[in-house]
């Protein structure tokens, strides 16, 4: 069985440091905001070029105390996308905002900037463009929308760690930018953990305020809050993988050349960085019209492959009404039927890739028969 993702696999190339790592918090006994979340949000700052970082539970806690460190809240509403994980959009409702969904870019699947001006209504307050895939959104021409309506801009950088738009990494573009290390990202931790980046001093301050019960002091509320803390542990574990991040990326951009290359001659849609940025390859996702029938088929050849996402938000039983007025969702909606994941992960092999890759082609040459 070839795995779409192997935690696992991680771990055990990096297993004495992170067993080093982990035995040092045990030993030292403080295992919640401790000096491991201290030095990683320091050294996480510095990777995405930004002044502030605040280590938080997870990638989607990262987005809900974004948007409320931000004054968003109920009667608000924020723009994103239908293709993304539920996550992105859960936030904006656990924050009492109204999330208004719009289309995509062929291609790179991230936030189209022409359907900003449609979505835009009195009660709009910001904007969420979704790296998605290791890929980056067009930020240049979001960032000047939001500017011109004084909006504010929430990269969420989920599946994007270490990529760069224009020479600065993401994260460090908007406003916030929010981060998950869910096991198998690009950062994965060994459990849920995520981080909130910014340049601006009073949202950082209100950000650490909201993960630990808003208190300025200990045990005192000075504004509401609740508990959304990074533990030691992860942070230990996230600072080891951290030094290491840019060459695992690497990794994965030199496994999606060589699929790239191996696949270009068939029938397939193969991802594209965008000009001026750079991919990492969190997903390595190809698009066919014969989707359904290739996916089966390399089930059956015990790889792993899957579908981000099979269904659009907006699509779902509980988002069914958070469309913008009179928005079509055309590309989203095609793409659905048409992308699948291969497997991508620094540890994956040659060998692997090749048996990956060669059943993909005998797919085709099957169904040319």
């Amino acid at each position: 069985m070839i795995l779409l993702s192997n935690p696992l696999e991680q771990y055990r190339s990096r297993k004495i440091e992170i067993d080093a790592a982990i035995s040092k918090v045990l030993e030292r006994g403080r295992y919640i905001l401790g000096e491991e979340v201290k030095a990683f949000e320091d050294e996480f700052a510095a990777y995405t070029g930004s002044a502030y970082a605040i280590g938080v539970g997870s990638g989607t806690e990262a987005l809900h105390i974004a948007l409320v460190a931000a004054g968003i809240g109920a009667g608000d509403e924020v723009i994103t996308v239908s293709h993304t994980a539920v996550a992105t959009v859960s936030a904006i409702e656990l924050s009492g905002a109204k999330p208004v969904l719009v289309d995509i870019e062929p291609g790179y699947l991230t936030l189209d900037p022409a359907t900003l001006e449609s979505a835009l209504t009195p009660k709009t307050k910001a904007v969420i463009p979704v790296h998605i895939y290791g890929g980056v959104a067009d930020l240049d021409p979001i960032i000047k929308f939001a500017k011109e309506h004084k909006l504010l801009v929430i990269e969420d950088c989920a599946q994007a760690h270490g990529v760069r738009y224009r020479d600065k990494r993401v994260g460090s573009i908007g406003d916030l930018g929010c981060f998950s290390f869910y096991p198998t990202k690009n950062l994965g931790a060994i459990g849920d953990g995520g981080m909130i980046v910014t340049n601006d001093p009073r949202l950082a301050g209100n950000a650490r305020l909201l993960r630990e019960y808003g208190w300025a002091e200990r045990y005192i509320s000075s504004s509401r809050g609740w508990n959304s803390r990074l533990d030691e542990l992860q942070a230990a574990i996230l600072r080891v993988k951290l030094k290491y991040l840019d060459e695992d990326n690497q990794r994965r951009v030199a496994l999606a050349e060589y699929y790239s290359e191996q696949l270009s001659d068939l029938p397939l849609e193969l991802p594209v960085s965008r000009s001026g940025a750079s991919h990492v390859y969190h997903l390595y996702v190809i698009q066919t019209k014969s989707r359904d029938k290739l996916l089966a088929r390399l089930k059956l050849d015990q790889i792993g492959v899957s579908i981000h996402y099979p269904v659009p938000i907006h699509k779902q039983p509980a988002y069914q009404d958070r469309l913008a007025d009179g928005g079509a969702l055309k590309v989203t909606e095609e793409a659905v039927t048409r992308i699948l994941s291969l497997p991508m992960y620094p540890e994956l092999t040659e060998k692997e890739i090749d048996l990956v890759v060669q059943a993909i082609r005998s797919f085709y040459k099957g169904a040319k028969k």
